[in-house]
């Protein structure tokens, strides 16, 4: 019978492998959906906009139902799983779209990306509440920074390695980006299997809790409600710019594939340097405050990039926005587990999963319709200047739950 300690060892370990097989499932198919409708499928502003923004209005719909299976589940893996197999066989649709009259090429792979989302959904919901029940409190700030570390060197790696094939075709011949999305389904199996070799534990759930749906009462706890305020004004901050960058990279700097992938990568090296340091500074300082230096960061990546439209100055903007990155991804998830409760942390992430993703449908869109009513400069603008705004927003957030635990350290102990 294995102990308490080698069981979480053995689920560190495949959760690495697992979440390796998902990043470069990621980096061989969605980080290239751009250039593929642009170069390929002439996809207009609009619809790379879509691309970023449908499969967050798909993935509201998905959330809510997810909430309500989750709710009555005491076993996830297997859930998890079958969601992650589902999501990963739409990258087969996306194989065949070019053989489409070239009129409905690009809806139908605006509607795959957008529908994919729908067990996606699924997916990460369910792993994000899986894997918040494997991992113990004191170990997630330094094996989610470890693990975050791995998965970066192995999407650098993936993506270098895709920038140089893609160099040897013409950008508009679909056929390397088909095979991109064959071997990505591959590897999408590879992380089925090793998600599934985790060890969890069953839980038997009240009788109440199984006939539960959605729980709205998670709102009643402050500091998650707090949290939610905090993380949807950055994240629409945040997601407004994503198609604004695509659109920049490829229409106005025209950036091939081999220039993606070099920014990706670029992007991914100072993630890869900069996670441990995330890790213990959200240790020693909170995960909060260093939000708030995330906010501040992430603010000047919109303002750099239009400065230029150089190759190797966007590297380099890339770069340094890497650093950000990095600590946005590792804090907001680390965050979120900290101000949920442990007995219910499914719903806790359900209902911010639902907010985030009507976030992600509006703010897109909001993007795309600022670029095509002001110009790319204005909407960069007001994006980087919100991002920043945030991250004064993140540290009111932090000075608010600050204030709440020295309050109850003086009830503690009597004064």
């Amino acid at each position: 019978m294995q102990n308490s300690q080698e069981i979480n060892q053995w689920n560190e370990k495949n959760s690495i492998v697992n979440g390796v097989a998902s990043t470069v499932v990621l980096n061989m198919s969605n980080n290239y959906f751009a250039l593929f409708a642009i170069g390929v499928l002439g996809a207009t502003n609009y619809q790379v906009g879509l691309i970023s923004s449908l499969p967050q209005i798909i993935g509201l719909a998905a959330i809510i139902i997810c909430s309500v299976i989750m709710g009555r589940l005491n076993e996830k893996k297997r859930f998890t799983g079958y969601s992650i197999l589902f999501t990963r066989l739409f990258l087969i649709g996306m194989f065949f779209v070019v053989f489409l009259p070239y009129e409905y090429r690009a809806w139908v792979f605006v509607l795959l990306v957008g529908f994919m989302n729908l067990p996606g959904s699924f997916a990460n919901l369910s792993w994000q509440s899986f894997i918040g029940d494997l991992i113990p409190d004191n170990r997630r700030s330094g094996f989610f920074s470890e693990r975050n570390k791995a998965l970066t060197i192995a999407g650098m790696i993936a993506t270098l390695a895709v920038g140089l094939c893609l160099q040897m075709f013409d950008k508009s011949n679909p056929v390397p980006y088909q095979m991109l999305f064959a071997v990505a389904f591959i590897f999408g199996l590879i992380e089925v299997y090793y998600l599934n070799r985790h060890i969890e534990t069953k839980k038997e759930l009240p009788a109440q809790k199984r006939k539960s749906t959605v729980n709205w009462s998670v709102y009643r706890y402050k500091p998650f409600l707090y949290f939610i305020i905090c993380g949807l004004f950055f994240n629409f901050a945040w997601q407004m710019a994503w198609p604004l960058f695509s659109i920049y990279q490829i229409k106005f700097a025209h950036a091939t594939g081999f220039w993606i992938s070099i920014f990706t990568v670029a992007n991914q090296v100072a993630q890869i340097v900069s996670f441990k340091w995330w890790g213990r500074m959200a240790d020693k300082y909170s995960n909060a405050k260093m939000l708030a230096v995330c906010g501040v960061g992430m603010a000047t990546a919109p303002v750099l990039t239009i400065l230029s439209a150089n190759m190797i100055y966007l590297t380099f903007v890339n770069l340094i926005t890497g650093v950000f990155v990095s600590g946005t991804v590792l804090l907001l998830f680390n965050q979120l587990l900290e101000v949920t409760k442990e007995e219910n942390r499914g719903s806790y992430i359900a209902q911010y999963n639902i907010l985030l993703a009507f976030v992600g449908f509006v703010a897109p869109q909001f993007g795309v319709y600022l670029l095509e009513q002001t110009s790319m400069d204005t909407a960069m603008y007001i994006s980087g200047s919100l991002r920043a705004v945030s991250g004064g927003v993140f540290m009111l957030f932090y000075f608010s739950i600050h204030k709440k635990r020295i309050f109850s350290r003086k009830v503690a102990v009597g004064h």
